[in-house]
């Protein structure tokens, strides 16, 4: 006789246990440590049906400790007792315990039998164990348990939690008596790994097989069918459902499977209808909602549900509650929401949670406040892989490369083996040709982690190699890929030539996509093409494209229309691109956009100005500045002056390039005060306004404004640009400060590291022009180390025509008529220096030429 069984003959301990097996009905700490004080006083502690009841009441009141502590002080243990602090540990999700328990039970040579085996099939499938999950299948077979169905149908759900989908189906196409669980449970690992069409087929086989559904079975078809999209089969199984008695009103799984169903499919509003109807929520309940409203970008309504929630205090935000709101605040940039959120995992002592803290610091790298992420991944206590990508990724992001090549090179010291997310991480950090031989490097370790036939990272890495200007690399990657290369492939390498300006480049990948790949164009890749024509100026081929777009129906895409009206408003065809516009049946922000950018751009200012009266969509930043520029073209101080209200209406005020243009608009409507007290008012002078201000002062004949404005840029510590010196040199041209101008020219390179382009050079031939210099001034046309361009000389020969430098003039001109022979500008500067020099001779042959070839001056 086993010493269970003497227990339970021994009747002194009968109305103890009573009690106890009454106190687990509702188990608390408090009646938990009553009757535990009962048993020390009657002495029952060894007498194990006793022990083991108390140990069971201790983990179901939520003070696992009590429990361990009462397993260790029983002295003979039988099966019974092992079994029952094992479950203890799965009911308080310590799953190694458990695991560590069936160890230690197995060395201890106790015994077991199917139900230990259930309840450690239970642990491993919590803990992802497949392999020792084989060795308990194979003992199970060994000891003759497989008979046992409740073993079984824990075999095939820990099968398809390990992953292991291939053998939890073999196993249950083996069984010979299936139960509703067994149904259950392949129906659900189907769904868990991934495959929802294999969930409703066998959902199907249940019904074809005479097995009645239950609330389980439902949950998860209705759940297939929100992953396939399928909103009425979802619907057909929810009816079925209802008629069998699982209405969601009353049926928690049936009815959170439903709430996911309707507002993943869009249909939010019947989520909120099956929601409130649901007599007993539990957090599930409350997630599905959330979930809902945030997939649906419903931000407020999203927040609003978790303050309700938290209201009723019948269930509280989990773990699951906080993943879900975390990535919304992160998309949306919602700083001050975020922190909240934080806030409560600190206050519910989530922060040891890792999917919590991984969430919380991709939301601050999302929110550029890679402090606050730093702080978060320093005082892990433990990191996983995906704290790591994380970490990595958001400094890639946000331009801090060389730390987040820091990090990887710390990564790989302590992980052997990385996955694709880790390569997506890093390699965005290559963004420059000096971070070429790290790209290359991170190109064969991707190799050696055999991931080069991943689409994901051969887009990955061809897009590398083109941000650091190595485009025979990314093609090649391209080219060696070409077997399975798709559409988004070749949008990379296209994308890419077009963002990095590379533009006959993305022309040609265009080219060599229709010609040798056997995928078709998108929109995106017309978009980029289309751009691409828009920046080289190319009248036909942007035609062609445009006609290509309807031919294959891309162009019915938004974007491609707005990029046909960008494109004809930079080769100036006006019309088309108003035609473009005014077709578009499904304009957006964007389209109002460039077509008003078009019109300003195109000296169609009033036009703009019209177009903007027009908008039936409240503005954005980018359409404030176009307006703008082309109040500051017509000089209109009233409609500029209607349009810096606007700029208040919508709480513009403080955007850099909005500040800037209304500087510009009010200075070249004659307002240089309006501009300085604009200027002024801004707490914080981006880069732009500093150049806005400079070119004000300049253009109202203010030079040592200018200057001192120049002086004060630097003293607070903003960087001058390629325009800051641009707008300075032609304040010191147009006042005459040849020797200041000379002295800001030279410390652009060597002081601030701005390279000289040829805008700058034509102030400095302008300055020395203007000033009498012209023999400096043709010595330092002569002296540049590139071939000088046409405006430099044209500059040269309007100072010769002003000072009646003939000699010099002559030569000028005869430069200028081999760069650009059709400008009839150049010939009549010079006939204005011959009639002025009383050459009349050399004035009536060049006369004689310019009919020859034709040539007219342009009306205006």
């Amino acid at each position: 006789m086993s010493l269970r069984q003497q227990s339970m003959e021994n009747t002194r301990f009968r109305d103890v246990l009573d009690l106890i097996r009454f106190a687990a009905l509702k188990p608390d700490i408090v009646t938990a440590t009553t009757v535990h004080s009962l048993v020390l006083k009657l002495g029952a502690v060894a007498h194990l049906p006793t022990s083991t009841s108390l140990l069971i009441i201790y983990s179901r009141a939520g003070d696992f400790g009590s429990s361990v502590a009462l397993f260790g002080e029983i002295l003979y243990k039988d099966v019974i007792v092992w079994n029952a602090m094992m479950t203890a540990c799965i009911e308080n999700r310590c799953f190694g315990a458990a695991v560590d328990l069936f160890e230690e039970m197995m060395e201890g040579r106790t015994g077991f039998d199917s139900a230990t085996l259930v309840i450690a099939m239970s642990a491993l499938s919590n803990t992802n164990r497949l392999k020792k999950g084989r060795v308990l299948h194979g003992l199970s077979a060994k000891k003759g348990f497989l008979s046992d169905s409740f073993l079984c149908n824990a075999l095939i759900d820990m099968y398809a939690k390990c992953g292991d989908l291939s053998s939890s189906e073999c196993l249950f196409e083996g069984m010979q008596c299936r139960d509703l669980v067994s149904w259950n449970a392949v129906i659900s690992g189907c769904l868990h790994n991934g495959f929802p069409e294999k969930s409703l087929l066998y959902f199907k086989k249940m019904a074809a097989f005479g097995e009645q559904a239950d609330d389980v079975s439902l949950s998860c078809a209705i759940a297939a069918c929100t992953c396939l999209g399928e909103w009425d089969i979802g619907q057909v199984i929810h009816g079925w459902g209802t008629k069998l008695g699982y209405g969601e009103s009353s049926h928690i799984l049936v009815a959170n499977s439903v709430i996911s169903l309707c507002s993943r499919s869009g249909h939010i509003e019947a989520a909120e209808t099956v929601f409130r109807g649901t007599v007993r929520k539990d957090v599930v309940s409350w997630n599905s909602m959330i979930d809902g409203f945030a997939s649906m970008g419903m931000i407020f309504e999203a927040f609003h549900h978790l303050h309700e929630m938290q209201l009723t205090g019948l269930v509280q935000p989990d773990r699951v509650t906080v993943v879900t709101l975390i990535p919304l605040c992160a998309e949306l940039m919602l700083l001050r929401e975020g922190r909240s959120v934080h806030g409560f995992t600190v206050r519910r002592s989530m922060e040891s949670d890792l999917s919590v803290v991984n969430g919380l610091m991709d939301f601050y790298l999302k929110c550029n406040d890679l402090k606050a992420a730093e702080h978060l991944f320093n005082t892990m206590p433990y990191r996983d892989l995906v704290s790591w990508n994380t970490v990595i990724s958001g400094y890639s992001h946000n331009g801090c490369s060389s730390k987040a090549q820091t990090l990887f090179k710390e990564l790989i010291r302590q992980y052997s083996q990385c996955s694709l997310s880790t390569l997506l991480a890093i390699l965005p950090s290559c963004g420059s040709p000096e971070s070429l031989h790290f790209g290359k490097s991170i190109h064969c370790w991707q190799l050696k982690l055999g991931f080069c036939n991943n689409i994901l990272a051969i887009n990955s890495l061809m897009f590398m190699y083109i941000n650091c200007r190595d485009l025979e690399a990314s093609l090649s990657s391209l080219l060696r890929a070409s077997f399975m290369a798709d559409t988004a492939c070749w949008n990379t390498i296209i994308s890419g030539c077009t963002q990095n300006g590379y533009f006959w480049k993305a022309l040609e990948t265009f080219n060599l996509m229709r010609r040798e790949s056997l995928v078709s164009h998108d929109s995106i890749t017309l978009f980029n093409v289309i751009s691409a024509c828009g920046y080289l100026e190319l009248v036909l081929e942007g035609k062609l494209l445009h006609g290509l777009s309807f031919k294959t129906f891309e162009g019915k895409h938004i974007r491609v229309q707005n990029a046909l009206i960008t494109m004809y408003g930079r080769i100036g065809e006006i019309e088309s691109a108003m035609d473009v516009f005014s077709y578009s049946c499904n304009r957006n922000l964007c389209s109002w956009n460039c077509m008003i950018s078009t019109l300003s751009q195109n000296k169609e200012s009033k036009k703009a100005i019209e177009l903007f009266g027009n908008l039936d969509i409240k503005p954005n930043e980018i359409t404030i500045s176009s307006v703008l520029s082309a109040c500051t073209q017509l000089g209109f101080l009233r409609q500029g002056k209607q349009i810096h209200a606007h700029v208040f209406r919508f709480g513009f005020q403080r955007n850099p390039f909005i500040s800037a243009a209304l500087v510009d608009m009010y200075s070249n409507c004659g307002n240089l005060d309006i501009s300085l007290q604009i200027f002024q008012s801004l707490p914080e002078k981006s880069v732009a306004v500093w150049n806005s201000m400079i070119s004000a002062f300049g253009f109202h004949n203010n030079g040592q404004d200018a200057i001192q404005a120049f002086d004060e840029m630097l003293k607070s510590g903003a960087s001058p640009t390629k325009t800051t010196f641009i707008n300075l040199l032609s304040s010191c041209s147009h006042l005459g400060l040849v020797e200041e101008g000379q002295q800001y020219y030279n410390r652009m390179l060597d002081e601030f590291g701005v390279e000289p382009v040829t805008e700058h050079h034509v102030c400095m031939v302008d300055m020395l022009g203007r000033s009498g210099r012209i023999d400096e001034a043709y010595e330092f046309i002569r002296q540049l180390p590139t071939k000088a361009e046409s405006g430099m000389w044209g500059a040269l020969l309007s100072a010769c025509n002003y000072h009646g430098n003939l000699e010099i003039g002559r030569e000028v001109a005869e430069i200028l008529f081999s760069l650009e022979p059709e400008n009839v500008g150049y010939y009549v500067s010079l006939f204005n220096m011959y009639v002025g020099a009383g050459r009349w001779g050399e004035a009536a042959d060049l006369r004689r030429k310019i009919q020859d070839k034709r040539l007219k001056k342009p009306a205006g």
